[in-house]
Formats: C-alpha cells, sequence, structure tokens
C-alpha cells in the first residue's frame, strides 16, 4: 500500500477545513459585529445621497428613508443657479489647492533642517514644535486674528492662505521620515558638490514619497474642511468657502423650511474632492517601505 506523503500547504489546508463549533461561531460574531460596523459607518453617507434627491416634504416627513418618494435634483440645481455655491467652491479649491503645495515644500524643508542640519537651538524649536501640537487649534483663534489684522492681510486670499501653509504635524512627520533615511545616501551626492538644498531636492525628497503622499492627503482634508480660520480671517462674500458657505445653509439662507435637500447635496458635493484624492493616493500611503535604503 502506498503512502501519500502530504505537503505542509496541505495540513494546512486540511486544518482549516476542520474549525470547531466555538471558532466557527466566534469568526461569525466577528464578522456580524464588523457588518454592524459597517452599516453604522455608511448608513449616514447614504441618508445624505438619498435625501439630496428628495424633495422638501418628502425629506422632511421621511429623513431615513433611502428611497426617495419622488425623484427629483431640483436641490442641485438650486445649489448652482440659484446660491453663491460655485463661488464657494471655486475659494476652497483655490485655496485648498495653495496651501497642499505649500505644506509639502515648507514642511518638507523644515523637517530635513530639524532632521540633518545642526545648528544652535535646534532642540528648543522642536520642542516647541511639539508643544504646539498640543495646544487646541481654538485657543489661537484670537491671536491668530490679530496678528493677520496686524499685518494687513485680514479679509483676503492672503489672510486664507499664509496662515495655513505649514503645519507642527506635518514638520514632525517629515522629521521623522528624514531621520529614518540613512545619511550614507547623501554622502556620495556632497562628494560630487551637491549644496545642502541640492541634496534635499534631488537625492532625499524623491525617496520621502510615503511620507510626501501622507503630507499630501492631510494637507488636502484638512484645508478643504477648514471652518474656523476662515471665520476669523475673512468677512466678504465673495471669499466665502464651501464650510462657510454650507454652515450658513442651516440659518435658512436661500429659502423657509427644512432645507434638508439643499443642505445635504452641499454636503455630497464637498465629499467628492477629498474622497477622489483618498482613492488616488490610498496605495501610495499604505506602502510605508517604497524608497528605503538598505545600509
Amino acid at each position: 500500500m502506498s503512502v501519500i506523503a502530504r505537503s505542509p500547504e496541505t495540513r494546512t489546508f486540511h486544518r482549516r477545513e476542520h474549525l470547531s463549533g466555538g471558532q466557527i461561531a466566534s469568526r461569525s460574531v466577528l464578522y456580524a459585529v464588523l457588518v454592524v460596523i459597517a452599516i453604522i459607518y455608511i448608513f449616514p453617507f447614504l441618508i445624505d445621497i438619498s435625501t439630496s434627491f428628495k424633495t422638501e416634504p418628502d425629506a422632511a416627513s421621511d429623513p431615513l428613508g433611502l428611497i426617495p418618494a419622488t425623484f427629483t435634483t431640483a436641490a442641485y440645481r438650486t445649489l448652482f443657479l440659484n446660491s453663491d455655491f460655485p463661488i464657494w467652491f471655486k475659494n476652497s479649491a483655490i485655496v485648498t489647492v495653495v496651501v497642499t503645495l505649500g505644506r509639502v515644500f515648507f514642511n518638507s524643508l523644515a523637517g530635513y533642517a530639524l532632521a540633518r542640519l545642526h545648528f544652535r537651538g535646534r532642540n528648543v524649536i522642536f520642542a516647541g514644535l511639539i508643544a504646539v501640537m498640543s495646544v487646541p487649534s481654538v485657543v489661537l483663534l484670537i491671536p491668530k486674528f490679530l496678528v493677520i489684522n496686524q499685518l494687513g492681510i485680514y479679509d483676503s486670499y492672503a489672510g486664507m492662505i499664509i496662515p495655513l501653509l505649514t503645519d507642527a504635524a506635518g514638520i514632525f512627520i517629515m522629521k521623522n521620515f528624514f531621520e529614518s533615511i540613512p545619511v550614507s545616501v547623501e554622502e556620495q551626492a556632497r562628494i560630487d558638490g551637491a549644496g545642502t538644498f541640492r541634496v534635499f531636492w534631488s537625492v532625499v525628497l524623491p525617496m520621502a514619497r510615503p511620507a510626501l503622499v501622507t503630507i499630501i492627503i492631510l494637507s488636502f482634508q484638512g484645508s478643504w474642511n477648514e471652518l474656523s480660520h476662515f471665520i476669523i480671517s475673512t468677512q466678504s462674500p465673495s471669499l466665502t468657502t464651501l464650510t462657510k458657505g454650507v454652515a450658513s445653509l442651516a440659518s435658512g439662507q436661500l429659502s423657509q423650511g427644512t432645507q434638508y435637500p439643499i443642505k445635504l447635496a452641499a454636503a455630497a458635493i464637498m465629499t467628492i474632492p477629498v474622497a477622489i484624492m483618498f482613492f488616488i493616493f490610498q496605495k501610495r500611503i499604505m506602502n510605508t517601505n517604497e524608497g528605503a535604503v538598505k545600509e
């Protein structure tokens, strides 16, 4: 009688087949909990999308219904044709793009300086950076307003953009990533005569792609959803951003009634750029080993 030897993979497969009743029950409970959590997170978004296509009476009488009684795009037509929504969207897009590019550049420069350059007071600056991260942003609103007003950039694009061009968290992320790159990588470039900025721009920065993707996503999402800073830096309707404009809809700016379809249509449109940004960069932000170098 011949004996058939089983490979380790075959034995593993058979072990997976013969699960005990307790293991099956525990896995079933785990999957059920995950499904419930997913529904809890997804359901509000489904309500948002569904309500934006409802009529005002339908939204008021059945706010949690997922199927509109009468499908209509009136809320979207009102936003784009009878409101300042296009102006809000344009302002948010301008500020977000400029702030994201600025943070990628300036956070990288500051992070590289703290990681590689040795100068007096470097540790004090880094300690101050950590201290700023621990301060709630609302505490800084009044001092920020006073500075913006004193510089003469209140109620302008400059006042909206310049204070957001750097952030402590982004500098902290870039500093830690640059410190993980071996110094030997830069030595050859220095031997060839490259200066500090050339080494940073041509050698080190391309290797920091995972950290840069993280900064891009966080900066884009943060500046797109920013509200408190725009409240204290602008007052002109022509400089209103999406967050300020959508918040103003809660006071019945466009018409009477609950305005559920209009509010949720605006909220649904606001999520689109952030969702697109995440889906574009999600694979790169998860690839944390990209650019790693072994000594």
